[in-house]
Order: structure tokens, then sequence, then C-alpha cells
């Protein structure tokens, strides 16, 4: 039998002990009134006088982490929410068979604890148990290396033993939590209303992307996951809401990266009256107030790179950025036979029929947008990328559009939106024409979604940006999988 086996065996053994001594293994019937927060932050500073004055007993509850038995008595640390707190369970203060039956607790378990509070000669803060009581019995022992793994996948596949061995990730989603509270405040506050829109749709609309399908056996159809909110949103605006904003899952079947992930979170907005260059000041505005709120400045390390999110941020349009970090020359940003054969000469594919605007956001992604380090909004996208976008006034082959930049990945995607119903239809020919051609990403036609333009959508103005790499930044975390409490992996095979 393995050393893991036996360690299992033993705890059943206990098990068997403890219910036939009538212990309930997992009662529900205490009240905790404290967390080890709490207690630190209200008690920490008083020396062992103080404390003797204090008449309150403290009850709380945790994952028992540690125990040092020393025979008559035992230290103990006690995990929750909030961090770890020392116990001290004495014999002579608990009683002898409360005692007898602490010494049969595991670390796992989790278990309930009250008392007074002393301080140890080395000045720790501990609660002096006058009472503890088993409330979940830890069936399996908790792993004895779980820092030194290194295959981190192990981590991401058994979450929970994640977050009980590793505080610093626990730290990470409540960073998150307040990220995506601070975003949906700075919204609120600019009146913005937060609403909710199909996650299932009969068209798989709103960005260029490969869809999730199933089927609706009532209403015997296709639906699709969303991969963007924005055709509903756009909606919205045309029947007078103005200011609309999304917190939002979407869902789409591509590739799985250390920045892709295919279920993944987006805040996505829309404000009538605005255009593009408004949305530039705007997310400016955002993500440097959530940064001081977080940080308390705009100068943080990010996997040992400084970034400066001091205001203005540098704008380049797509042509631009590649023109200050490659060798091309102007000329050939001009001419589709130049940008094939460059494109080409730096290993990128190019097909027979591809227009010169593919080509020249194919050249872009290739040289430049891993050099974008500091925040950059990269703008005038082609038109052939931008089927949802409107039209640039000083030159019809681009667009009013930016993507947001930091440490080489796009954060954000915005536009002023195309409200030309016309148009519109035309762009979804276009696509139509490539999905024809075999790009399965590209955009169906949606009447729909015409027929809604047609009654007349203000000028209008929409971003979208990812929640989960925002967070990724502001937490210092390599992978978009550090920052997903349960991310998508490839299904473990069992060996033969």
């Amino acid at each position: 039998m393995d050393e893991k086996s036996e360690l299992l065996r033993k705890r059943q053994e206990k098990m068997k002990t403890l219910q036939d001594m009538g212990v309930a293994l997992y009662p529900n019937d205490v009240t905790v009134t404290a967390t080890t927060g709490s207690v630190i932050d209200r008690f920490a500073g008083m020396d062992n006088e103080e404390l003797t004055a204090v008449t309150e007993r403290v009850a709380l509850a945790g994952r028992l982490m540690a125990v040092r038995n020393f025979g008559k008595a035992a230290f103990i640390n006690i995990q929750d929410r909030e961090g770890r707190i020392q116990g001290h369970v004495a014999r002579d203060k608990v009683g002898r068979d409360r005692y007898s039956l602490f010494k049969k607790f595991d670390v796992g378990d989790i278990v309930f604890i009250s008392g007074g509070l002393l301080k140890t000669r080395t000045g720790e803060l501990t609660v002096d148990a006058d009472e503890i009581r088993l409330l979940s019995k830890s069936v399996k022992p908790l792993p004895e290396k779980w820092h030194g793994l290194t295959d981190v996948e192990a981590r991401y596949r058994q979450r929970p033993l994640d977050l009980i061995m590793n505080p610093g990730v626990k730290e990470v989603f409540y960073t998150r939590s307040r990220i995506i509270q601070l975003i949906r405040d700075f919204m609120q506050a600019r009146d913005f209303l937060e609403v909710e829109t199909p996650m299932m749709q009969p068209m798989a609309g709103g960005a260029v992307a490969r869809p999730f399908k199933t089927y609706h056996n009532t209403l015997d159809m296709d639906l699709y996951l969303r991969i963007a909110p924005e055709l509903y949103l756009k909606r919205l605006i045309v029947g007078g809401l103005e200011r609309v904003f999304e917190i939002n899952r979407n869902f789409r079947n591509e590739g799985i990266s250390t920045s892709h992930n295919p279920e993944f979170t987006m805040m996505e907005f829309y404000q009538a009256y605005a255009t593009y260059e408004d949305l530039m000041v705007m997310t400016e505005e955002m993500i440097t107030a959530v940064a001081m709120e977080i940080f308390g400045s705009l100068q943080f390390a990010y996997q040992g790179t400084e970034i400066n999110l001091s205001r203005p941020w540098q704008r380049l349009t797509v042509k631009e950025a590649i023109l200050k970090y490659s060798d091309a020359a102007p000329g050939v940003l001009e001419d589709r036979a130049q940008a094939a054969q460059y494109a080409q000469d730096r290993g990128l594919p190019v097909d027979d029929d591809e227009p010169l605007g593919k080509i020249i956001v194919a050249i872009f992604e290739e040289v430049a947008e891993a050099k974008l380090i500091q925040p950059t909004f990269v703008t005038s996208y082609p038109i052939e990328v931008s089927p949802l976008s409107r039209k640039s006034a000083a030159d019809g082959g681009f667009t009013d559009r930016f993507e947001l930049y930091i440490y080489g990945r796009e954060l954000a995607n915005a536009f002023s939106e195309l409200n030309d119903p016309e148009d519109q239809r035309n762009r979804f020919a276009m696509q139509l024409k490539e999905r024809e051609a075999g790009d399965e990403e590209a955009h169906e036609m949606d009447e729909d979604y015409i027929s809604a333009l047609e009654y007349g959508m203000p000028p209008t103005a929409g971003e979208g940006i990812g929640i989960d790499r925002l967070v990724m930044l502001f937490t210092d975390s390599p992978s978009i999988r550090d920052v997903i409490l349960f991310p998508h992996m490839r299904a473990k095979r069992n060996p033969r």
C-alpha cells in the first residue's frame, strides 16, 4: 500500500471511530461571530495585559492547517477567507473528553474554535480555546508539497486545493472582483445603464470569430453561444437607452493560449452621440482610475517590466505602428503586391485574393503588436477587418476604430459605430463572400439587425474591454488561466 493510500485508510478509520462515539462529522449548528482578519485588526496591537482585560470571547471557524502537539496542549493554525490565526487548545481548559476528541482531528478538517485571546512569548496573537468542535471531516489529506508543484495544470485542474494551499491565488480573485466593481461604479457614475442580453443567439454576430453551436429542441432551431453582445446592445441604442453596458461572458470556439480561453469576460458599452475619440479619453480615465485604486499609482511592474499609465497614451495608426517597429518602406503599405511580398518574406501566408487591408493587419500583428508595451491606441483599421465600424471621412478604405495595447496584448477594441443600414448590408455582403470562400469566422448577413438600424440609430461609439486580460495586468499574472477560477482544460486521459 502506498503512502497516500495508507493516509486515506487511517482517516477512514478515524471517521468510523468518531461516528461510533456519536460524533457528527458534518454538523451545521454553530454561530461564527468573527473572522481571522477582524480579530487581528482589532486585537493584534494589544499586549497580554490589555488582552487580559478583554472579556469578549471570539468565535470563528476555518480549515485546520497545522497542529503542533505538546502532550496536554497543542497549538493549531486555522485558515478562513481572510487569513490565518493561531489557536491554543489545552486539556485543562477544554476538558479531558473534548481534548481527547480534538486529538482525532486532522489537518484539513473544518473546525470551530471559541475563547479569549492571548499573546505567546513570541508575540503571536492566539485564540485561547475554551471550545473546539469538528464541523466538516476532511476525508483526503492536503498535499504536503503543493507549493513546489512544477505542473501548473494540476493547480488549474484542482482549483479548490490551489485556493486552500496558495493564499496568493485567493488574492488574485479578490482583486478581480474589486476591479469589476470599480468598472461598474465608473460606468454607473456616468449614467450608463447595466443590461443583460442573450447568451444564446440565433445568429453568431458582433465579432469575427468561430462560435459554439447548439440546438434547442422545443424551438427546433440552431442557436449559438454569443461571441459578443454587440448587435443586441446596439439594438438598445436604437430603442433610446443611449448609454448601456454589460459585463458579459463570451464564447469563441478558438485556440487556447496564455491570453485566450474559449469562455471569457468582457465589459462592452455603447454611448450615443459619441465618437471613438471620445472613448479613447474615457478608456484612459477608466483604466487609470482602477489602477489608482489597486496600486495607488499609475506605475507598476508587470512580469518584470515597468508599465506607466500616465496620460496621454501613445496613439498610432496601424500603418504608423508598422513603419515605427519594422523596416517596411511607406510604399509597401500602399501597394498590394509589395505588401503581399513583404508579408511572405516574413513567413506570413497570403491568399491570391486576399485584400490589401487584411495583409496590412497581418503585417501589423507580426511586426508591431508585441512591441506595444506601454499603453498605445492603434487606430485606422482597414475596412476589410472592421465590418461593423464607421468609415473614416478622410479615407473610406479605413475606419474610425482603435484597439488598445498594453504589454503587447490587445485589451480593448472600439469604434464609431456604423449606423447606415445600407452600408451595413454591403459590409455583411462582403463578409458573406469571404465566408463562401472558406472563412468560417466571417460575419453572416443579419437581416434583423439591419431592420433595427432602419428605424434609425443615433451616432454612437462602442467598446469592448477584456476583463480577464486587464486582471492579468493588474495582478501580475502571466496566464489568463491564473485569473479564471475554472479555465478550460484538455480532458485527462486515463493511462491504459
